[in-house]
């Protein structure tokens, strides 16, 4: 049976008398519609489907809907970033599962937003659900692609040519160009771990030199001091010197280039919103100190990529696995995402671990007696410092830096459960994988399942995980899952390691404050920045 354009329009309309005619009815003529072989598809039939709330996700999975219309329904703001609320993410997510009680089974993890005209909003922290998401993304038919929605304000500010942005095949060729810089077989070797080591004993010697003159001076023992902003500079640090082969004189990374960075981050979080959501501007009378700044930001962090790239004609550090068939133009805008991206989620990786240690002195101890007699942190060194890194395993499911992952459907797309069940993503649909709220289900992380509650810190967990076998069961998504887990994890992993072992080896510390509550932006960070009262060891 063929169906003109104007048998659908004239079918719409009768439908819509008919709903007009039966008021007590509306509902199950609308399911009607639903359910017509072609009607569904099309945009008019999706508007009425929205206007009567039907559900449009299909299949085992239950979702629930949350009602922007009911403030009673939802939490403390809107489920969606303005101007007033783009700065408190979490707050976003938190909002979708606020009155989530209420619902029954999974469709308390699993809530959606629709707004006729506009594509079904998924925000899903069950596990299962975020797994077989990841999973069904990549290239090629019947799959998910990276939502670009959220990464606007980046693409404007690197380039939409990048492994972050780009889709399909396009993200293809860029995967295959930087599959050798990050693989784990390239960065955890003997000679790249001595190398990234040295830069940190650098960086961390000038720092001792100045503590120990500060203890001289005022005659005390112990410092208070934020420790994010030394940690962002180490990983600045490793990845310009030890990865790029970067020849850059360190203060100015301190001084120039790392506030410039700083600058541009926070000027793509804001992009993102203005562009999407905003319908009015800055006024230009306010933006002309701000403008200059970030002009000159920007500038910065042009000359910052140039520098990083010139090493590529000598196959410095990662260049020399980088093939000679990708133009500099293909890997400029990827260079800059990683410059930015990097730093901001190693330096939140790190500062969140000694976040947590700082609160926990026996944690922190017994990572102590693992690197205390480690005089180079070697691979073998880090395999056998199974504590630091059950730490890092909790670091990551606890606080991940990539608090949310963005998934969009491209076409009507089934994803399939680990317990066989099924879910219809319709075409369209913008899916929020809220890794955040994950990683802290007490059904899925709490006692029942590891031995400890699922919002409190315990790298124990772990060694329950590992015992029972399951640990492929449990993952924490710090660095997302399938086709397009983070490129630089294992690079993230190299640095963690170094830095949170080499802190813990040559300071005590422990934290100002008792709560250890997040900020949000491109990563999540400590909110304190790390503030801890810190002292040199004496053994």
């Amino acid at each position: 049976m063929q169906v003109s354009p104007t048998d659908l329009v004239g079918a719409a309309a009768e439908h819509v008398n008919v709903v007009e005619s039966y008021g007590g009815t509306l509902q199950s003529h609308a399911k009607k519609a639903y359910n017509w072989n072609f009607g569904w598809r099309l945009p008019v039939f999706r508007f009425l489907q929205q206007l009567f709330c039907i559900n449009p996700f299909k299949g085992d999975v239950a979702v629930s809907r949350v009602w922007i219309t009911r403030p009673g329904t939802r939490g403390k703001t809107l489920p969606f970033p303005t101007r007033r609320n783009y700065h408190e993410p979490l707050e976003i997510l938190s909002t979708f599962f606020a009155k989530a009680d209420t619902a029954q089974g999974r469709a308390r993890n699993n809530r959606y937003l629709e707004v006729p005209g506009f594509d079904p909003i998924l925000v899903t922290r069950d596990p299962q659900v975020i797994r077989a998401v990841l999973t069904a993304t990549g290239a090629g038919e019947g799959r998910l692609d990276r939502d670009t929605m959220a990464s606007t304000g980046i693409a404007r500010a690197t380039g939409p040519d990048t492994l972050l942005f780009s889709n399909g095949r396009e993200w293809q060729t860029h995967r295959k160009a930087s599959a050798k810089a990050f693989g784990k077989t390239s960065l955890f070797t003997d000679d790249v771990f001595e190398n990234f080591e040295q830069t940190f004993r650098n960086n961390v010697e000038q720092r001792l030199d100045e503590l120990k003159q500060h203890f001289e001076c005022s005659g005390t023992t112990e410092v208070e001091i934020a420790l994010e902003p030394e940690i962002k500079c180490i990983m600045m640090e490793m990845l310009l010197f030890n990865f790029f082969g970067a020849k850059i004189d360190p203060a100015e990374v301190r001084e120039k280039y790392i506030p410039a960075i700083d600058t541009v981050i926070e000027h793509i979080v804001r992009d993102t919103i203005d562009e999407q959501f905003d319908v009015v501007r800055f006024r230009k009378k306010d933006k002309s100190q701000h403008d200059a700044d970030l002009q000159e930001a920007f500038a910065l962090f042009e000359r910052l990529t140039d520098l990083s790239m010139a090493p590529r004609p000598e196959g410095t550090c990662a260049w020399a696995r980088v093939d000679t068939k990708w133009a500099d133009e293909d890997l400029r805008s990827n260079v800059k995402v990683f410059l930015a991206g990097a730093l901001e989620a190693t330096t939140s990786y790190a500062a969140w671990a000694i976040s947590h240690l700082a609160r926990h002195a026996e944690c922190q101890s017994q990572v102590f007696q693992e690197v205390r007699s480690v005089e180079s942190f070697k691979t073998d060194a880090i395999d056998h410092a199974v504590c630091l890194k059950n730490v890092l395993r909790e670091t990551l499911r606890l606080t991940p830096s990539l608090y949310f992952l963005p998934r969009k459907a491209v076409t009507d797309t089934w994803i399939s459960l680990a317990d066989g069940s099924r879910m219809l993503l319709p075409a369209g649909t913008h899916v929020l994988l809220d890794v955040w709220h994950s990683n802290r289900i007490q059904e899925f992380w709490g006692e029942a399942m590891t031995g400890y509650n699922a919002e409190e810190f315990h790298p124990q967990r772990w060694e329950a995980i590992d015992k029972s076998g399951c640990s492929k069961d449990h993952l924490h998504f710090g660095f997302g899952h399938g086709a397009r887990v983070c490129p630089g994890k294992h690079l993230g992993e190299l640095e963690a390691s170094l830095v949170v072992g080499g802190i813990v080896k040559l300071f005590e510390f422990e934290a100002i404050t008792e709560h250890n509550e997040p900020k949000a932006g491109v990563s999540t960070k400590p909110k304190d920045g790390t503030l801890v009262r810190l002292r040199l060891r004496q053994s």
